[in-house]
Parts: structure tokens; sequence; C-alpha cells
């Protein structure tokens, strides 16, 4: 295995010391049967034919009216795409189907309960309910075109239907992970503007149910103390005909979904036709600090960048029965689960709960039960599954042909064991990098065109040009072993448009950094900066690093945290691992790393040497942990993902925070125990950088 040449990372360097890992080729059965094994594609997108190239994927759309202007650059970084062009996403996601697949399933809903059956929702169903919801929307609460509308709700199939009504009549929603709490949906509506919120009564989580309408009033409550009235709660129920909450429904501003329904039956609501710059959607991002950002998303670009996506990278068919794990609360769920898989007429699995209840070969009698052949999901949840059932997926009769993982990057490690045991050998994967602001892929292998490497998301995605800067502009050339902050020089139709109502967030964020000319309207003096970290070889392969701020400077050698979890991870008896910093009075900052074991695994000191070893092996002494922590789990988010900011808080004595709606908030005293002791005395303030640790999770 070739091996890129190390060089010492100063303070505008990354330093970078994985390994290059061997290619993967995809499979002949995949290729023969794939959507996009035409080479040429790549020369139809070189830069020399942008943003024309992207015609390709709009044309996959029926439009209302076709567009003048491809894009349009007279007010950067204010990008206008298919301007003039008018198009509905409802009807792009569920009418046009109705000809040829009317009777096809569109939504495959799995409950959590194994004695729940498993139901379908045809194209024809999904067009009926979609358009009595609308029919709520308008005429009972009184919305119209461009008012918003927050969802906050679990992973029903309620929720697709809702958001595609909301679509349907050009209403902008904002959708809120369901296991955020009342507070974090309550401020995301009053920032929204806003006066429609839609809940469920409950649901099933880990085997419980979740008693959700508490969360409806405190939303209500805090949106009031934010200036914003809630004028109509409509509630759907998960049973029909039961009421799972113990609150009590509010007279005159609360609503069952179900009982106002009966007043629409089969009501019909004629699709809007939408400029293609209409704002279709609001996707709130947040950090542990400052006010919450909505990420607006056009209809038009947005949806040509997801359809486009779904087809050329998922390699989803109509025939195919894709699962993507994801939550619709997150972007991951809005582009891959419900708008670009349905464009292209997908049966889309939905799943109500946590994969490993109960137990951790659920996923996997999903995928046999239902002849799965897409599966889409993260490195936090291949990572949990790997440690709770690493022999489960050979027990189970599926086949994937295609699987995707997103969000964050995966460890070389982890990969193999999600292509050798859960794919088989037989299923080509595709590691994708992108994030909230962007809408769709930006990095991903085209799965039958590109081999796959380990540990790396691969080249730009088609008509995406990234760039690596240092942190005074300078770029860092490929095969140069050096790494740095990715950008990418031009737009695209997924970008979104700004953050809602704050145009100036939106250029500070993401353009100020590497902006070359503030008067220039041309795109190229526009660079977007991701705020990751990212390394180029010379094959053209970017290895995403995690985000800049979650870097650890050890006397003035920034380390990535994800090469020492990666580090962590080869050593045999982890299971999952994240490292933090720690201040330290002569190197600045020093990494402290917290590890679960794999089931049976008891000999921790002889553990803690090999990680330690490890650390030393692939990176170096500079990287020696502070301390090794053997805790029983990691503290994570209802999503599953590991909340580094508060052990870094741990690990700093400063104060943890708010971690009630963490799934496993117990585990956060028992680990400040262990780290602490019991009398230690908790800081109030701690280092700035300490502080922003992990903050984008």
């Amino acid at each position: 295995m070739a091996v890129e040449p190390r060089t010492e990372a100063n303070e505008a360097q990354i330093a970078v010391h994985w390994k290059e890992e061997d290619y993967v080729h995809p499979p002949a059965k995949f290729i023969g049967q794939a959507n996009l094994v035409d080479a040429a594609v790549v020369e139809r997108f070189k830069e020399k034919n942008f943003p024309e190239c992207f015609r390709e994927y709009a044309d996959m759309l029926t439009w209302d009216r076709y567009w003048h202007t491809t894009l349009d650059t007279s007010n950067p970084p204010f990008w206008k795409w298919f301007v003039g062009g008018k198009i509905n996403a409802c009807y792009n996601c569920v009418d046009r189907h109705l000809a040829k697949y009317k009777n096809k399933a569109a939504l495959v809903f799995v409950p959590e309960p194994e004695d729940e059956p498993v139901y379908t929702v045809t194209y024809q169903e999904l067009f009926t309910r979609v358009n009595e919801v609308a029919a709520v929307l308008r005429d009972f609460c009184g919305l119209q075109t461009g008012d918003r509308v927050t969802i906050h709700m679990p992973m029903i199939p309620e929720l697709p239907i809702t958001m595609l009504a909301c679509a349907r009549l050009g209403i902008i929603h904002s959708v809120v992970f369901g296991g955020f709490s009342g507070e974090a949906a309550g401020l995301r509506a009053a920032d929204s503007g806003s006066r429609v919120m839609i809940y469920t009564d409950g649901y099933y989580r880990s085997g419980k149910i979740v008693d959700h309408k508490p969360s409806a009033d405190i939303a209500v409550e805090c949106a009031q103390k934010e200036g914003q009235k809630i004028e109509k709660v409509l509630v759907w129920r998960r049973r029909y005909g039961q009421y799972l909450s113990t609150k009590p429904m509010v007279q005159g501003r609360d609503y069952f979904m179900d009982e106002v329904l009966k007043d629409f039956k089969r009501t019909k609501v004629d699709p809007v036709s939408m400029d293609a710059e209409a704002p279709l959607f609001l996707m709130y991002t947040s950090g542990t600090t400052g006010k919450p950002k909505g990420c607006q998303h056009r209809t038009g670009g947005y949806m040509a960048y997801v359809t486009g996506t779904s087809k050329y990278y998922q390699d989803i068919h109509p025939e195919d029965v894709y699962w993507c794990m994801a939550d619709i609360g997150w972007i991951t769920g809005h582009s891959y689960i419900v708008y670009g898989p349905l464009a292209l007429a997908a049966t889309s699995v939905l799943y109500e709960g946590v994969p490993n209840y109960p137990d951790a070969g659920r996923p996997w009698r999903i995928a046999e039960q239902l002849d799965v052949n897409i599966f889409h999901t993260s490195p936090t949840a291949i990572r949990m599954l790997r440690k709770t059932g690493p022999e489960e997926p050979k027990k189970h009769n599926y086949h994937f042909k295609h699987m995707t993982t997103v969000g964050e990057p995966i460890e070389p490690e982890v990969w193999r064991w999600y292509y050798d045991v859960v794919g088989k050998r037989e299923a080509v994967i595709v590691d994708t990098w992108w994030q909230t602001e962007n809408g769709g892929f930006l990095c991903s292998t085209k799965p039958a065109l590109d081999p796959m490497k380990p540990g790396s998301a691969g080249p730009p995605v088609l008509g995406v040009f990234p760039i690596i800067y240092d942190e005074v502009g300078k770029e860092v050339t490929a095969g140069s072993g050096k790494a740095g902050n990715i950008c990418i020089r031009n737009p695209w139709p997924g970008i979104m448009q700004t953050v809602w109502r704050d145009n100036d967030r939106f250029v500070k964020q993401y353009y100020e950094k590497y902006c070359k000319n503030r008067n220039s309207k041309d795109w190229q003096d526009w660079p977007y900066f991701a705020a990751d970290g990212a390394v180029l070889p010379s094959d053209g392969y970017f290895r995403i690093l995690g985000r800049v701020d979650d870097v650890i400077n050890v006397a003035g050698h920034r380390l990535g945290t994800k090469e020492l979890e990666s580090a962590c991870l080869t050593v045999p008896e982890v299971a999952e691992a994240a490292v933090v910093p720690v201040v330290d009075e002569i190197r600045g900052r020093m990494p402290v790393v917290y590890v679960s074991l794999k089931p049976g695994v008891s000999d921790g000191k002889r553990v803690t040497e090999k990680i330690i070893s490890a650390f030393e092996t692939t990176i170096g002494k500079i990287a020696r942990p502070k301390a090794v922590h053997i805790v029983m789990d990691l503290p994570k988010t209802r999503s599953g993902k590991i909340m580094r900011r508060v052990l870094a808080a741990i690990s700093n004595t400063m104060d943890t925070g708010d971690v009630t709606t963490l799934a496993n908030p117990d585990v956060v005293e028992q680990i400040r125990r262990q780290v602490q002791g019991e009398g230690s005395v908790v800081m109030k303030e701690g280092p700035e950088d300490v502080k922003r640790f992990g903050e984008n999770e």
C-alpha cells in the first residue's frame, strides 16, 4: 500500500497520518444494472460545461414552465438556479407516477414493535392522503403559499405525507428531529414565524412508548416567549382511535388530525406551480451555543440535485426496495428518504425505532423480510451494530446491491466490516460527504465507474469543483500529504439559498473567509467554506477529516480527532471511541480517549496499552493521550451520535450543560464520577476552543 509522505504540520495545516488504502472494485453484477455506466458523463459535467451541465439533472423532473437562465450570479453569493422555471415538488414525487405506478408501494412502514404488522402506502394512497392533508392546511388552518409550518414528529408515514402536503401548496415546512426537545422545536417555530405546529401523540423507542405531546405544550410556550403565537397544534395519533399521551388536548388550539380529516375525505387540491427559486423548506442546524440557523432550500435547484444524485449515486430504480436508516428530521432524510427517492418512483422504507431493538439482528431481519437491496446509514450506526452484533448479518438471507455511508468520516476498519459482513462482499459502497447546507452529495465515488477506497469519500461528484486551502488562503496541492480546509469553488443547484432572515450570517459563515473580491459578480471569486478538514492524495480521492473545529492542537501540531479515533478502532477489543481535548500546562492541549469495549473483553489495562501503542505507531509520540478512559458506554444523542462535547466538558471539569435529552443521560454522571471523582469542582468557564469542541454535533 502506498503511503502519502508525512509532513510536519504548522498552524495552518492539520496533521494527517492515515495511510492510503487499496482500491476495491465494484462487482460486474452491479455494473450490469447500474443507472450510471456511461463514462462520458465526466466530460459532460466538466467545468467548461458548467452550469449548463446541470440541465441533465433538471430534465429528470417535470416542469410546469421551462427556465430561461440556468444560473444567475448577479448577486453573489445568493445564487439563483433555473430562473424563470415553474415546478411543484409534490407533483414530481407523487402525481406524475400515478399513470404507471399507482399501485406500487411508495412507503413501507416498519413499526418498532415486531408484533405490529408492516404496512405499505401505495402511490395512489399517498396521492389521496397528501391531498386531504393539504386541504386541512389550506382550509382548516388558513395557511397560504409562503407560510411556514413547524413539524416535530417521529419516523411514521404521516411525517412525509405532511411534508408533501406542505410542498403541494408551497407552504415552507420546517421539520424538527423528533428526539429534540419541545424547547428546541419552539425556538425554531419562533424563528421561522410558524403559526401552526404538527405533532404526534406518542411513538415507540427502545421498546417503550414516548409521550410526545408534552413537547408540543413546551414548544408553544417557548415560541410565545419569543414573541410567536402558535394558533393551532395538529396532533396525529400513532394508533387509530387511541390517545397515547397523558397530556390533555388544549381546547381551541389542539386538534386530532384524524378527526379534522373527516371533513376533507377525498378532497383534491391542485398543486401550486412554484417559482424555481421559491423556498421549499427550512432545515435548522445548531451547535451548543448561539441561535439555530435555518438553512433555506429552494424548490427547483434542490429537487433537481437530489433527484439526479439519487439516480446516479444511490442507483435507485423504481424496482428497488430502498432503505435509508436516517431520520427524516435530518437533511439526509429530506433528500434521500423523501424528495430524491420519491421523485424517482422508489419504494422507500421507514423504520420507526432504534436499529438494535430488540436486538442487533433487527435491521437484517427487516432487510430480509422486505427484500431490501439498497441500504443507507451512518458510520455511527455501523459502529454500533458492529459492537452489539458483529456476526448478526451472516444469519440472515438478504442481499444488498448498494450501500451508503453518510454523516461523518468512516474509519477503514469499520468500512471493511460494513463491506465484508453487512454487504457480504456483494454490494458497492458509496462513502458520501456533504452537509445540511449543501442539499445533496458533494464527494462520492460513482458506484459503477469508480473503485472504492476505505476511509476516503472519493472524487467530487459531478459538476462540483472542490479545492483545499490552508488558513491563509493558499491552495494545498494534491499529493502533498498536507491537509487544510475543503472548499467548493462553484455554486451547485443543491446549495442553500441563505440563512433564513439572516443574509449577513450566511455570507460571514460560508463565504467571507476565502472570498477573493467582495465586489465581484464572478462565481469563481466566491468559494464556499465548508468548515471541514480534508486531505487530497495524488489519486484525487478526498479524505474528510471532520470539522475544522474538531482538531486538537498539541504543541503546535493540529491533530484531527477522526484519525485518532480511527487509531483506537484498529485495536480489536475496542467497540467505540471518542477523542476530546484536555488542557495541558506544557503542551497546551492533549488528547483524552474514551472507549467502550466489545462484549467479553475485561483486560482494560492491556487495551489501554494497545491504544497508546496504536497512537504512537500510526501518528507519532506527539499524539500520546493524556488519559485513556474505558467506560461502559459513551453518551449519545437519540440519533446515535456520540456527544464529544459532553466528554470534553467532563475532561476539563466544565459544566456538561443539559443532558436530559440524550439517549442515555445516566451514563454522563457515571463517566464524570469515574474521571473526576466524587468531590470535584465544576469550572463555570473553560478555554474557548474546548467550549466550542463538538459544537457541530
